[in-house]
């Protein structure tokens, strides 16, 4: 699906490998990444090839990685157990919030129908239509992130691939009812994860894990004073 960058050398690649192997076996297998599929997916995609030049010897790291803008890529842990919450089926339509340079596109093109990865950082979006394989199930797009995709609606799932204040009315929207979305949430400082599913009567979050989670612009509360 994804090729190798052209200055790779097959030490490198053996290298990136085994730090792959690594990953899965210390950061999911051990932290109720349990999903047979999305490990297996996250087994496969070879996540160097979706970061910059000067981020891919750490590609492995557990922990966040810095990106342009002001912006982190979302840890193994955390892009993990989204995945795992979200429960994704072959036939799922999915929306990815955030694709950064598309290695979350990468791992839900081996577990969904198709994707649409929309990112608002141009350079990221670029990056990631180069390292996404051409003609595969996932349309990389440009625009806010808190506004989402309308064209592509209805979604069966919306991924969130990093922390956020609130799930805008608007991406609720463009959900199928029945559709579910997993997403990080930052509160008082604090981030962690949650889920939730849209039904006719509305829509609501639970949370389930409180891990560090990359943060998204575009996505904060309206302030109001108090005296």
């Amino acid at each position: 699906m994804m090729a190798l960058p052209v200055d790779s050398s097959p030490v490198e690649a053996t290298r990136f490998e085994a730090m792959r192997h690594a990953m899965v076996a210390s950061q999911l297998r051990t932290n109720a990444v349990n999903d047979p599929r999305v490990v297996e997916a996250m087994a496969k995609v070879a996540r160097e090839d979706f970061l910059p030049e000067a981020q891919r010897a750490i590609a492995y790291r557990d922990g966040l990685l810095p990106l342009v803008g002001g912006r982190n890529h979302n840890s193994p842990l955390a892009t993990g157990r989204l995945l795992t919450e979200a429960q994704i089926r072959p036939s799922d339509r999915v929306l990815l919030i955030g694709a950064a340079g598309g290695y979350a596109a990468a791992v839900l093109a081996l577990l969904a129908g198709s994707v649409v990865a929309l990112e608002s950082e141009e350079s990221l979006a670029g990056l990631a239509r180069a390292a996404l394989a051409a003609g595969g199930n996932v349309e990389v797009v440009e625009g806010s992130l808190e506004a989402g995709w309308a064209a592509g609606a209805p979604y069966d799932l919306i991924v969130i691939d990093g922390a956020v204040e609130l799930v805008p009315d608007a991406l609720v929207e463009q959900l199928a009812i029945g559709g579910r979305v997993v997403t990080g949430v930052i509160e008082r400082g604090v981030t962690r994860l949650a889920s939730g599913l849209r039904s006719e009567g509305g829509f609501g979050l639970v949370d389930f894990l409180d891990v560090e989670c990359a943060l998204l612009p575009g996505f904060r509360r309206v302030r109001t004073f108090t005296f």
